[in-house]
């Protein structure tokens, strides 16, 4: 028998029955292959059933909790120079003041003046160092267009920046940004988001400016009061403030979550010397380069001012996040408490430590010499950073490939037909292994499917250990249940040894198919498939010889799985990372994304990932009667208890919040004729659900919230001809509209044609002015036979044509001029333009986020009903639709 290089099924021997699952039949058989074959016997020994279930679940069990071990070491060790409390002092009194919207006195006097008489401080207890220290207020007007959430055109006036220029006394040519945001979504404290940050940076400054040895570059500390506004003062001092010319790289402050550890998920666009700068100087390392990759292919519907400064400034940067505990992200529970102050400690010792690298280094004094170029990188447990040049990878990951294909190739080149038969195996097992895959996958998502029709949606949204044993099981079982039924259908006859030897090697194969595949797509994150080729194949080789003597003892199954701890450690990290932030994701991506099917997927993918090389365990196996039992056992139990309603899906607990989003709107609307006059008008509470479950959950409290004042689009109107905040109503399309009495804010919004002229060129220029709150939307819907040509928002070419119509997001801070905008419209034949319809329907929403007129009786008294595990944003807003 030629060890470990090919797969034989053998005729069984007359008289003698070949247990399915034991082992004196498999000896028998053994005997009489090596009999034929002339070789000596070999003792081959085969896992007890519960062994091998030992040591696979206590191996996961293991490094899992490492990974949590980890997680939870916020702060290992701390140079003593940045001081959290004194930060978390700042963070305690930016968040007294409440929610901090664009426009509000909150944001834009409270917050904005606690911060310059903190700054002013820290520069008169300088003013005897080494350091100066130069404030500029900053209220930048400006418009921009980006392809976020579908796309849209944003335009700002006179938001807030406080820019801070720190620099030697000597004067510096080049500085790093710092920057961080104050302002706040309505209705949260935005502790996280991004009051911390503020706080962070504030104390850094204060660091800096002590430092006894001057720097050699500066540093400007923007606090920047629109972010919440899709990215609006960013944009308005990268494109307008004469500092942001000397600026060559930036560090940009930012959360998903509450607490826990920041994490680098983007950097770049290229300059490795950035990564490069994080690695040597951070002193609790936590980054990864799969994390930038997808959040920079669109899947998380998100975005950062690090894009502003990447596509408008041209300029590279790192960004960092707050990842862990999202269910509350952008809710009233977003508050200063819940913020750790060992997790201030920890950013604040990281930034500090990368500023002070990098103003003292020469790349960023000449960056373009070290331009070009990524970096793959990746964190150990959040111990120490590996980090190499993106074309060191791809020649690594080529030769771990060709390693690979020597050791299968040289199997594949045996003589006398084994090498045929074993490349006949190896391809036949593939095929098998990738049906199991699919099969998997599907019977999960069948299962998902019949867990959403039962309306138990959701379930695993506070009780997530609940979708562990429902679609884990169900993977992990199908996929075993599979193999079995190969291991004793199909390779009846085949010795166990040799069969666990060819699916190691089909998972070598696959996961070194992947690797060549993102390696040719240039894809740093497949360092991924790398480690999982390099480490069980290196285990595998020195173990071959003992393999082959002694089959499967207890000594060769701990050192196996030794060859796979470093590669799986940093596997279920990367699963953690995925579920910590893609979890409380499904709680706020609206009602047409089925988060049944999403989370099923991506447990069946984390099941056939980590399956992979335990595959090799299935067949080493004496049996898997039990195991299938159990799990079946489990799943059937689990299926039983969620669709009984056991796991409801929200949570109001204090120590860990799960609340239902909910948006509601006390609305009036108001629908004009082309003539101008009033055609209808109606009021009502408009209700948004966040999430896939609807108003399932919140009817029996509130019986008048049901189907029957469910509403349905109107496409005729802008944008449904209800005021969309944000161009999301492809993803919140189950809405609902109580009738409630008219509003009648204060500082009601004035709106009125101001011209109307045709020009030369065939088209007609209408021109408009507009006052009212802070916050309106403008939508435009051209009719048909009608072209918006141009416009005086962004480059004045109108972009992003949602399905016909297009989106301005516009805000304003203090002291604010009326808007006032014009558009271009071109009817392609004028004789088809029809007169009742005119050319053009625009409709201006008002939305009303601070002060009194943001409340209404009516909306307070719905407030009072919704259960407590529901967080309500509410707010009053009116809506104009007009004709021209």
């Amino acid at each position: 028998m030629e060890r470990d290089c090919t797969v034989r099924r053998t005729k069984t021997l007359q008289n003698h029955q070949i247990p399915q699952d034991g082992s004196s039949g498999h000896n028998g058989l053994e005997s009489a292959v090596r009999k034929r074959k002339q070789k000596p016997e070999v003792s081959a020994q085969l896992l007890a059933e519960g062994s091998s279930v030992l040591l696979v679940l206590g191996f996961v069990c293991l490094l899992w909790v490492l990974v949590m071990i980890s997680l939870q070491q916020l702060v290992i060790r701390s140079s003593g120079e940045f001081n959290a409390i004194r930060a978390r002092k700042h963070l305690d009194q930016i968040t007294s003041v409440g929610p901090r919207t664009v426009g509000s006195p909150e944001n834009e006097l409270m917050t904005v003046n606690y911060l310059l008489d903190q700054i002013e401080q820290i520069r008169a207890e300088s003013t005897a160092g080494p350091h100066s220290i130069t404030v500029d207020v900053q209220r930048p007007t400006g418009s921009f267009s980006i392809d976020f959430l579908g796309g849209f055109t944003s335009y700002y006036d006179r938001v807030t920046n406080i820019a801070v220029k720190l620099e030697p006394k000597t004067t510096a040519q080049h500085f790093m940004l710092a920057n961080c945001h104050f302002d706040s979504v309505a209705n949260s404290p935005g502790a996280s988001d991004d009051a911390v940050s503020c706080s962070v940076m504030l104390e850094v400054l204060h660091s800096l400016v002590n430092l006894s040895t001057p720097l050699k570059h500066g540093v400007i500390f923007l606090f920047n009061g629109a972010e919440e506004n899709i990215l609006q003062a960013s944009h308005g001092f990268i494109t307008q403030h004469p500092w942001a010319q000397q600026v060559r790289a930036f560090l940009n402050l930012e959360a998903a979550g509450v607490g826990g550890k920041e994490v680098v998920f983007q950097t770049g666009p290229e300059n490795p010397w950035l990564v490069q700068a994080y690695v040597r100087a951070a002193v609790h390392p936590f980054a990864s380069v799969v994390g930038q990759e997808v959040f920079q292919s669109g899947v998380i519907p998100s975005d950062t001012d690090f894009r502003i400064y990447r596509d408008f400034g041209n300029i590279p940067g790192i960004d960092l996040a707050f990842i862990e505990n999202g269910f509350i992200y952008h809710t009233k529970y977003d508050t200063a408490d819940r913020i750790h102050t060992d997790s201030i400690q920890r950013a604040g010792d990281n930034i500090l430590a990368v500023l002070k690298h990098l103003v003292m280094s020469e790349e960023l004094g000449d960056s373009s010499q070290y331009r070009h170029g990524n970096m793959v990188f990746f964190d150990l447990l959040g111990v120490v950073v590996v980090a190499y040049p993106a074309w060191a990878g791809t020649i690594i990951n080529y030769m771990v490939a060709v390693a690979t294909f020597i050791y299968l190739g040289k199997k594949c080149m045996l003589p006398k037909n084994v090498g045929g038969r074993y490349v006949r195996e190896l391809l036949y097992g593939s095929c098998l292994v990738v049906l199991s895959w699919f099969v998997t996958l599907l019977t999960v998502l069948i299962v998902a499917l019949l867990v959403t029709l039962m309306g138990r949606s959701m379930f695993w949204y506070t009780h997530f250990y609940a979708t562990v044993f429902l679609y884990g099981s169900a993977a992990v079982g199908k996929i075993i249940l599979i193999h079995t039924l190969a291991k004793n259908l199909y390779y009846g006859g085949v010795q166990r040894l040799e069969l666990a030897d060819l699916f190691f090697d089909v998972s070598l194969m696959l996961w070194c198919c992947v690797l060549v595949f993102l390696t040719q797509r240039s894809l740093c994150s497949a360092y991924v498939p790398m480690m999982m080729v390099i480490f069980p194949l290196s285990g595998k080789i020195l173990l071959q010889n003992h393999f082959s003597q002694r089959g499967a003892s207890l000594k060769y199954s701990v050192l196996y799985l030794m060859g796979l701890a470093v590669p799986y450690i940093h596997i279920m990290f990367l699963i953690w990372v995925v579920f910590e932030i893609f979890t409380p994701i499904l709680g706020r991506s609206g009602t047409e994304i089925p988060p049944e099917v999403v989370v099923a997927f991506l447990v069946t993918l984390a099941t056939v990932i980590l399956s992979s090389y335990f595959m090799h365990f299935v067949y080493l196996a004496r049996s898997t009667r039990r195991i299938l039992a159990g799990l079946g056992s489990v799943f059937v139990l689990m299926l039983l208890l969620v669709s009984c309603g056991l796991f409801f899906p929200y949570s109001v607990d204090q120590s860990g919040p799960r609340p239902k989003r909910v948006f509601v709107q006390h609305t009036t609307r108001t629908f004009h004729a082309l003539n101008g006059s009033v055609e209808r008008q109606d009021s009502g509470l408009w209700i948004n659900s966040l999430d896939y479950t609807g108003m399932q959950h919140i009817t029996p409290h509130i019986p008048q919230i049901n189907d029957s004042i469910r509403t349905r689009c109107q496409e005729d109107l802008p944008f449904c001809g209800f005021p969309w905040f944000l161009p999301v109503k492809f993803l919140v399309r189950k809405n609902w509209y109580l009738p409630a009495p008219q509003v009648s804010p204060k500082s009601p919004l004035e709106f009125q044609l101001l011209s109307k002229q045709e020009t030369t060129w065939g088209t007609v220029k209408l021109t408009f002015e507009a006052k009212g709150p802070c916050h309106m939307s403008l939508y435009l819907r051209p009719h048909a036979g009608a072209t918006l040509t141009s416009w005086s928002f962004s480059d004045g070419m109108p972009q992003f044509d949602l399905s016909g119509e297009y989106f301005i997001f516009y805000s304003h801070g203090l002291d604010a001029p009326a808007w006032n905008f014009w558009f271009e419209i071109q009817p392609n034949d004028p004789s088809e333009v029809i007169t009742d319809e005119g050319m053009i329907s625009l409709a201006l929403s008002a939305h009303y986020f601070s002060g009194l007129d943001r409340w209404s009786e009516p909306l307070e008294s719905l407030m009072k009903k919704f259960p407590d595990w529901v967080f309500p944003s509410s707010w009053v807003s009116t809506y104009h639709m007009y004709r021209y």
